[in-house]
């Protein structure tokens, strides 16, 4: 019995790159004498831990068998899968496969739009489907780049994050934010999986990045709605900042994306100089229209 929901297997690579990572001593069993033959858990082992038979779970990771709510539970535990991790495995194995596929070209909603503008000294910006840039601030390009001069087929966030040579050198650490990005791409790919322009990004990331295709091999996955980016800036120095994320509710597929500093803190500080200078250069190009 196939799952035929399209990851047949995508959901078997997880789930092995799942148990590679875990040690008999992380999941409780005894250290098996002599050296053993595999990395991290045996299919056998997590079969047991999860009170399935060896078969059932082997013809679950070839992709020849349907997983039930409970086993899918049972897996999440034994393999130690975070809130990310799990609500990944469910929709690989088709547990929200009725939803609706929608392929059209995003707009950015006007009030999404006519928030950013009012967003003078905060650097924001709209993203849609697979992390692509619907819009952005004043703010948003001085920190990050000059979006424009990006042809509207490239502006997508995770292509800048690996292919960008000033946003690489922004992030502090580049490894760990491009790890995280990666991740929250993969939770947009089990959504649509037959999206051919996703298709067509991954692709020609895997080809042009050698760490872009190493990391997407490793199957991580990210829901992240909130976290802090530590930037070093050209113009004004280190900034530690946090973002979250609000949800359009006309198209749940457009995130407004917004980065604070702490009041009283330094990255505060530079944030409101980046502003000034912003503004200044804003004042500048309308005067000189």
């Amino acid at each position: 019995m196939s799952s035929g929901n399209g990851h047949v297997g995508e959901l078997g690579a997880f789930l092995k790159a799942r148990r590679t990572e875990l040690s008999p001593a992380e999941v409780g069993l005894p250290a098996a004498s002599g050296r053993r033959r595999v990395k991290g858990l045996r299919r056998e082992e997590v079969a047991s831990l999860a009170s399935i038979s060896p078969d059932y779970y082997t013809r679950l990771e070839q992709g020849r068998r349907q997983a039930s709510e409970p086993v899918l539970d049972a897996l999440a535990r034994v393999l130690r899968l975070d809130d990310g991790e799990r609500a990944y495995l469910f929709e690989l194995s088709g547990r929200d496969a009725a939803r609706p596929r929608r392929r059209t070209s995003q707009k950015v909603q006007p009030q999404l739009r006519r928030l950013l503008d009012d967003l003078s000294t905060t650097p924001a910006v709209v993203l849609g489907r697979r992390t692509d840039i619907l819009a952005w601030n004043a703010m948003a390009a001085a920190l990050f780049t000059d979006f424009a001069r990006i042809p509207e087929k490239d502006r997508n966030f995770v292509r800048l994050v690996f292919r960008e040579p000033a946003i690489r050198a922004l992030y502090a650490d580049w490894e760990w934010a491009a790890r995280m990005t990666l991740a929250q791409l993969r939770m947009e790919a089990v959504r649509d999986p037959k999206d051919p322009r996703l298709a067509e990004l991954v692709g020609e990331l895997s080809l042009q990045d050698c760490d872009f295709r190493r990391w997407w091999g490793t199957h991580r996955v990210a829901a992240q709605r909130s976290g802090t980016k530590v930037l070093n800036h050209p113009a004004v120095g280190p900034l530690t900042l946090d973002w979250s994320f609000l949800t359009s509710t006309d198209d749940p597929d457009q995130q407004l994306i917004t980065l604070t500093a702490e009041p009283g803190t330094a990255s505060h500080d530079r944030l409101r100089a980046l502003a000034s200078r912003t503004a200044a250069t804003v004042d500048r190009t309308g005067a000189a229209r």
